[in-house]
């Protein structure tokens, strides 16, 4: 059994990855740090967790009592965290914050279905953003056979935990409910992730991303819509999708329509393509908290620990 901490343990990534561990064969959670609910029952704040855990949220941190640290805190607090601690020798680090998804710092980008030699046996992994997830699945059998052409516009819509636990104007149920818009047009903060991991796969790429997320009226899932120029035809680019991803666990090429429902609660991401005349339509769904964050993150370490990288992810879908 190996032995994790988490820091931030209140929040929807951390909730949804305490969820995965409790149930994970190989793993034991030693301690759940969260300043702000240090002393309460875990069960408390993760009220989904009644009955399957009496832990209480810790207000310390001792990093030698444990094997991997998630890092389930916002943005910018995971570079904090380092300044303010040492890392001892042989711990192994899965941030799921932005920090250092720019490979700072020794972390290696923890996108399996591109990085995976990389994430064997690491020691720091960066997790990648939800909607960067969705997107790079779409892109990167293109990218990796050489064939992204052309400007690649992007619509995708999220689910509202994808916005965090703390209430905004944005996120309260009043406002969300029957309610569609956009924020970010063109400068969301995933575009440099995506960006990198596209060039890395086809070096020389300088096809910009024109990206519009919307936010949707519902909790949880990601739905992109990729459009770019192609000179393949429909058998050509469905061939290089199916032959990328023909071996992978959680990520699938399917022909028929993609929904959200089938990826909701589950660590899988599904992917279809659609040719008309020379424009592309690549369309991808993940979970925003699991694929696009908790699962994956514990997909990493299934990784970086030598285990099956399904071990304790396989999980059924909201069918209805």
């Amino acid at each position: 059994m190996i032995r994790a901490g988490i820091i931030g343990g209140a929040g929807y990534t951390a909730g949804e990855l305490i969820r995965i561990l409790l149930n994970h064969p190989e793993v034991e959670i030693r301690w759940i740090h969260s300043t702000s609910n240090a002393g309460e029952p875990v069960d408390h704040i993760h009220s989904g967790l009644t009955g399957d855990t009496h832990m209480k949220f810790s207000d310390s941190h001792p990093l030698e009592e444990i094997d991997v640290l998630f890092l389930c805190s916002g943005h910018g607090h995971s570079s904090e965290f380092w300044k303010e601690n040492d890392m001892p020798e042989g711990l192994r680090v899965i941030d799921l914050a932005q920090d250092f998804r720019d490979r700072s710092e020794g972390y290696v980008y923890g996108l399996p279905e591109a990085n995976r030699k990389e994430i064997e046996g690491c020691r720091k992994v960066a997790n990648p953003g939800c909607f960067a997830t969705a997107i790079q699945l779409a892109l990167l059998p293109l990218a990796a056979a050489g064939k992204i052409e052309g400007r690649v516009h992007v619509t995708g819509i999220t689910g509202s935990t994808g916005a965090g636990v703390k209430p905004a104007a944005t996120t309260h149920f009043s406002w969300r409910s029957d309610n569609v818009s956009v924020y970010k047009p063109f400068t969301h903060q995933h575009l440099k992730e995506i960006r990198m991991t596209l060039g890395e796969q086809q070096p020389g790429l300088d096809a910009d991303i024109s990206f519009i997320p919307v936010r949707g009226d519902f909790a949880r899932g990601i739905f992109v819509m990729a459009t770019l120029p192609s000179s393949l035809t429909e058998e050509e680019v469905k061939k290089i999708y199916a032959d990328y991803y023909r071996n992978e666990p959680f990520t699938h090429f399917t022909d028929r329509n993609v929904d959200l429902k089938q990826v909701v609660n589950t660590n899988k991401a599904l992917v279809q393509v659609v040719k008309h005349d020379d424009e592309l339509l690549v369309i991808s769904a993940i979970d925003n908290l699991l694929k696009g964050a908790s699962g994956q993150a514990v997909e990493n370490m299934n990784l970086m620990f030598g285990f099956s990288e399904d071990c304790g992810l396989r999980l059924k879908a909201n069918a209805f």
